[in-house]
């Protein structure tokens, strides 16, 4: 019985330890890349919008659906470009080949999240302005 709990409670501590490690990723971003800023304002500005439009529940969690794969696309971008750098600091076409594709899956998710943001949002930012019946 006691061997079970203490396994448990390794268990356990051992999924803090990862949450841990994983909001220290968040901090790392947070601190060192710009765009994870702005990506992180917009991530807190869009469902404002979307409560104070009172967009639909399923909207809304589009909404948040495609601030997750933007702020997902830029971890990995960012984690990539710093495996590559690790490995290569000097310049490198094919580390170069590596981060453009990587930074295009970024731009790739935020022009998608975009458009399914204007979708979303412009019939209601027009009804707000009565400028569509």
């Amino acid at each position: 019985m006691w061997r079970k709990s203490y396994n448990e409670l390794m268990h356990l501590r051992k999924k803090v330890l990862n949450f841990r490690y994983a909001l220290k990723g968040l901090e790392i971003a947070w601190r060192e890349e710009f765009n994870f800023q702005v990506q992180i304002f917009f991530a807190i500005a869009a469902p404002l919008l979307g409560w104070y439009l009172n967009i639909s529940t399923i909207e809304f969690l589009i909404v948040i659906l495609m601030i997750g794969l933007v702020l997902t696309a830029e971890l990995f971008n960012t984690a990539l470009e710093e495996l590559c750098d690790k490995f290569q600091p000097e310049h490198d076409p094919h580390i170069g080949k590596i981060k453009d594709l990587a930074a295009a899956a970024v731009l790739v998710s935020s022009l998608t999240a975009l458009i399914v943001g204007f979708i979303i949002y412009m019939p209601y930012v027009l009804a707000l302005f009565s400028w569509t019946q």
